[in-house]
């Protein structure tokens, strides 16, 4: 179950949202925004949910929970989804570091811009 969660949440942060809790790329007034390279791969990629407010919404959480190297690394996943689930399952402890780092940004994003 809990690699089913960690999964789903790779492929909706990887796909900049999506589905109706995000209604068309609205997040709440007053979230928080940024700029830099999760909201650019989010930007670009071709998510019917991505807008500016949803992308810089993301990267606020990005900013606030994950290191400028870990964010670029985290935007490897925008291309290839299927890294993400490499990562989660090695056994390398710079991996596990990462992983943790990214499931605590991806709780962050939920409450941030849900």
């Amino acid at each position: 179950m809990r690699q089913a969660l960690i999964i789903g949440l790779v492929l909706v942060l990887a796909g900049c949202g999506g589905g109706d809790r995000f209604r068309g790329g609205q997040v709440p007034r007053g979230t928080p925004m940024a700029f830099g390279p999760i909201s650019k791969a989010c930007m670009a990629s071709d998510r019917k949910a991505r807008s500016r407010q949803l992308c810089g919404c993301i990267q606020a959480a990005a900013d606030q929970t994950l290191t400028g190297s870990q964010q670029r690394r985290a935007v490897t996943f925008y291309r290839d989804p299927h890294s993400a689930q490499e990562i989660r399952q090695s056994d390398r402890g710079g991996n596990e570091r990462f992983w943790k780092a990214y499931s605590d940004y991806g709780e962050r994003a939920r409450q941030l811009c849900g």
